[in-house]
């Protein structure tokens, strides 16, 4: 049987969409699965000692090291709290993941970038890892705020399940409650975006252009942990911002700006890089996890470009 040529211009189709929103969501969702152990050590480094200061008291704090706290969190409260979460963890990557990335060749073509094999246009990339990645979190903030939840919570948690947990959130604290912390999370996820998919988009796009290598396997893997890496260096601060805030009960803190200015108050500089060794692993595995399984998830789909 021979293979068919597509000659026309992209598949900006509704059902090749689709499929592109899908292989994306999926493919987040089996890095989820991968990762969230790692992401649950993260949260609780992220908010330990939130409400004590912590500069030269090192003796205070409970976690210590990733692989620590990944044993810790494991022995005191069972294998299953470092799973905590996850269904709102998967139902966040299809929604997040599904537009953020799954729309994110579409809206660069929007704005005149079609640079797969040519040199890559970098600005038209960033423009359009803002833009699909502000979309995800104004339309699905909620997924993230009972994700935190239950992570920061671990067997503790008062919720008996993610739909009682989005329900009794909005019940005890409006949809503000829902959506808290959204400016945050729109400033880090556009942060994250422009590093982790233009930094994957990038590298991927000047790899072909030099023809250093096909775009298969090899070529996703090293763009990934290039990704993984740039945007554990430049998001960590906003993420730790982010956990904190939506962790914290209503009042606690009136924007994420206090937020900031109190943690660099009561732990310093490096309390913006709690859990950086859990965020770096993560988004490392993350990273090759996800664009791995989304690009073969694209061709299984026949997802065409």
């Amino acid at each position: 049987m021979s293979k068919t040529t597509h000659t026309s211009g992209p598949d900006v189709s509704v059902k090749n969409v689709f499929k592109k929103m899908i292989s994306a969501g999926i493919g987040a969702s089996i890095a989820e699965l991968v990762t969230i152990p790692i992401d649950t050590a993260k949260v609780r480094l992220q908010i330990q000692g939130e409400n004590m200061k912590t500069i030269g008291r090192r003796d205070q704090l409970y976690y210590r090291g990733m692989i620590r706290t990944v044993i810790q969190i494991a022995k005191d409260e069972g294998v299953r709290t470092l799973y905590s979460g996850i269904t709102a963890g998967i139902q966040r990557q299809m929604c997040f993941c599904g537009v953020r990335i799954g729309l994110y060749d579409h809206v660069k073509r929007f704005y005149g970038d079609d640079s797969l094999g040519n040199k890559p246009q970098v600005i038209k990339k960033i423009l359009a890892s803002c833009t699909t990645a502000t979309t995800a979190v104004l339309f699905f903030q909620p997924t993230e705020v009972v994700k935190i939840r239950f992570q920061a919570a671990g067997r503790k948690s008062e919720y008996s399940s993610t739909l009682n947990a989005y329900m009794t959130i909005g019940r005890r604290e409006g949809v503000q409650g829902l959506w808290k912390g959204v400016s945050t999370n729109v400033a880090r996820l556009s942060v994250v975006n422009c590093t982790e998919i233009v930094v994957y988009d990038v590298i991927k796009s000047y790899i072909l252009y030099k023809r250093l290598m096909s775009d298969n396997v090899p070529c996703h893997m090293v763009s990934a942990i290039a990704a993984g890496f740039v945007t554990t260096i430049i998001a960590s601060p906003i993420d730790v911002v982010k956990t904190r805030f939506m962790n914290s009960g209503p009042g606690e803190y009136k924007h994420p700006i206090q937020c900031a200015v109190k943690m660099l108050k009561e732990n310093g500089p490096t309390g913006f890089y709690k859990g950086f060794i859990p965020s770096f692993t993560r988004l490392g595995l993350w990273s090759i996890a996800m664009f791995i399984s989304y690009e073969q998830l694209k061709i299984i789909f026949d997802v065409r470009m």
